[in-house]
């Protein structure tokens, strides 16, 4: 075994014992798991519905990134959105054509989801569940669909919400050549299902508790949703009230993880955005960004985090409805009781007036809201450094 396959092998075992791949190879269903700890993003198991959809060898396949079976056809739209979340450490799911060993192109339904430690909440693992989609038998004459058996007994060939419709007159029950699927037929895009849809939600569910069982025997315990850090919880729990009077659209973030997760979001943010709290506590604020989101003042935002320096900037957000808005957004650091760094505030204001200088109302509004946090930030950490000397 090549040395990079024994340490991707051993940091597996390492987390959820050497047990754990027995037991996840009872499962029948096509999946893979992998490690974005380590350089590459490679898979670290494969299973064995997976293997035999796909044509390769585990060999072939341990080590590698999920790339390995995108084609030219591809979409990349669907690549990038898988990228968008693995950067975002959050679950998604779409349709998506991959291809085989042989070549062969094929349509699947792809839910991913990530996997938390316990202790701080840091992503160790993406669990990809992938269900091919099923071809529907369906014919056309004339516009109308004929595909119940009872008026159709031969069906032309299996399709993925397609159509055949022919101009000659062809008898129920006559014969009919089959044709064989094109390579445009087969790449055609394709739509899941709820049937696969519940069948990788059902998938990812048996998974993720056989990790989590595993992973309490080795005393390196999983988790299905992110922890924030045991000062964040308590903050969270402790200010919720004096947090919740201040009237501005804000959100406060975990700065001793490296995910920077959300511990709190007031409820203007939850009205502007549309989303609700639990689609927003426990993730980056990446999620707000987009297509047209500049990434010159996306790397200007983490340049100054990383600097521990607060910034204002004019940034392009989407809301959940997919509608997009200017964000004229200041960021500020918090320091606890002791002077560290602990949260970081975030506070939007919507920009109506994009190509307009206005910077100074807005910031006073801002201004006002970062003064309240630290001030109720402070002495909650006074309060709980005192306690916990006590």
């Amino acid at each position: 075994m090549e040395p990079q396959l024994e340490s991707i092998e051993g940091s597996f075992k390492f987390r959820y014992s050497e047990h754990v791949r027995e037991a996840l190879d009872g499962f029948p269903d096509c999946f893979t798991i992998t490690d974005p700890c380590v350089c590459g993003h490679p898979i670290v198991f494969a299973s064995r519905g997976f293997l035999k959809m796909v044509g390769y060898s585990r060999d072939e396949v341990i080590g590698k990134n999920g790339r390995m079976f995108q084609g030219p056809d591809t979409d990349r739209r669907a690549v990038m959105e898988i990228r968008e979340a693995i950067k975002d450490e959050r679950g998604v799911e779409i349709s998506l054509l991959n291809y085989r060993k042989d070549g062969k192109a094929f349509w699947m339904f792809f839910k991913m989801c990530p996997v938390f430690t316990k202790d701080d909440g840091r992503v160790i693992n993406f669990i990809s569940v992938q269900v091919p989609i099923l071809r529907k038998q369906r014919l056309w004459k004339n516009g109308i669909s004929f595909s119940d058996q009872a008026e159709f007994s031969h069906s032309l060939f299996k399709c993925c919400r397609r159509e055949l419709c022919w101009s000659t007159n062809v008898e129920p029950g006559s014969s009919f050549p089959v044709e064989s699927v094109s390579e445009n037929q087969a790449t055609a895009h394709c739509e899941a299902g709820e049937a696969e849809k519940m069948k990788t939600s059902a998938a990812i569910s048996n998974i993720l508790s056989t990790l989590i069982r595993y992973s309490e025997f080795t005393g390196r315990p999983i988790s299905r949703n992110r922890c924030c850090s045991s000062i964040g919880k308590q903050l969270a729990a402790a200010l919720n009230i004096s947090l919740g009077r201040i009237k501005q659209s804000f959100v406060l973030t975990d700065a001793l993880l490296p995910s920077m997760p959300i511990l709190y979001a007031s409820e203007l943010f939850l009205r502007l955005t549309g989303y609700s709290r639990s689609e927003v506590l426990g993730r980056n604020c990446r999620f707000l960004s987009g297509v047209g989101t500049d990434a010159t003042t996306q790397y200007q935002i983490k340049e100054c985090i990383q600097a521990q320096q607060s910034c204002t900037v004019r940034i392009l957000n989407y809301r959940k409805d997919g509608t997009s808005f200017w964000n004229f957004l200041h960021i500020s650091p918090i320091h606890n009781a002791s002077g560290k760094v602990a949260f970081f505030v975030g506070i939007q204001v919507v920009d109506g007036n994009r190509g307009t200088e206005e910077p100074l109302r807005p910031a006073a509004r801002q201004l006002n809201v970062v003064a309240a946090v630290k001030v109720a930030v402070r002495a909650w950490s006074m309060k709980f450094t005192a306690s916990a000397s006590a």
